[in-house]
């Protein structure tokens, strides 16, 4: 089961969360859905709850910030070593904040922010709260991506604020896609989407990934439980996978990656 016990890597996707209108609906759908046993938090966090897998913290499900009209939706947040630093980088290289830099109880200190395609992504400087305990696992996130039709500024832009290495793996035909990193070589820890090659795409945005151990039979529960399917089962080199919206309207990937097209 991969674990972890400390602060991730600057840059790394760190942890997800969704911003819903009613989140005990959003707590029993994703519960049905993934296992998750989710926790009620501190009353001073204002209603957010806490996703558990096998006794670790998966995801976060939070009401949306009062009197902001938004759609429902999943942010992944990026690690840093320094938010405050981090929220000027973003500026400087022509990102904009949309929340500044502040103290979420003891557990850590975060700011919400857009990439200059229009992209919304948080960041997390951990404190008590590391971010996600468990990943790479059924019910546990474990993939993170970009869409963006801005797709060189938006390499420009990453690279520039968390250091990260681009490796291009699309076919520059059909798919444009990279997969970045930490350093020169090192293993991906998320990809870059070049929505243009995607008919009818919306605004840019960062998409999560939970790991299953089927995604035809999720994609059936899912629906039952309410969610609409927006991308139907594919086959693809690195998994079995497929994209939802659940309930109240927020997308999601779910993928199977003991199922890839090379075995099928």
């Amino acid at each position: 089961m991969p674990i972890r016990e400390k602060a991730w890597p600057a840059g790394t996707p760190c942890w997800v969360d969704c911003q819903v209108d009613d989140t005990s609906s959003a707590r029993d759908f994703y519960g049905a859905l993934f296992g998750w046993e989710v926790a009620d938090t501190a009353p001073e966090a204002g209603g957010y709850l806490m996703a558990m897998l096998q006794g670790r913290s998966a995801a976060g499900i939070g009401p949306k910030p009062p009197g902001q009209v938004m759609q429902s939706t999943w942010t992944t947040y990026l690690a840093s070593d320094d938010a405050d630093a981090t929220a000027a980088a973003v500026g400087s290289a022509g990102g904009t904040v949309l929340a500044p830099p502040f103290d979420v109880m003891d557990i850590g200190r975060m700011l919400v922010a857009a990439d200059p395609t229009g992209a919304v992504f948080g960041v997390w400087q951990a404190r008590k709260h590391f971010g996600a305990g468990i990943y790479n696992e059924p019910g546990a996130y474990c993939w993170n991506e970009l869409h963006t039709a801005g797709y060189e500024q938006a390499q420009g832009f990453y690279s520039t604020v968390f250091g990260w290495h681009f490796t291009e793996v699309g076919d520059g035909t059909d798919m444009t896609y990279a997969t970045f990193a930490l350093e020169p070589g090192g293993e991906p820890v998320g990809g870059l989407n070049d929505s243009t090659r995607t008919p009818g795409s919306g605004p840019a945005y960062w998409l999560a990934w939970f790991q299953v151990s089927d995604t035809d039979a999720a994609l059936d529960s899912a629906t039952q439980l309410g969610a609409s399917v927006l991308v139907g089962v594919q086959d693809s080199p690195v998994g079995r996978m497929g994209i939802l919206a659940a309930p109240q309207g927020e997308a999601f990937g779910v993928i199977d990656i003991a199922q890839s097209a090379d075995q099928s």
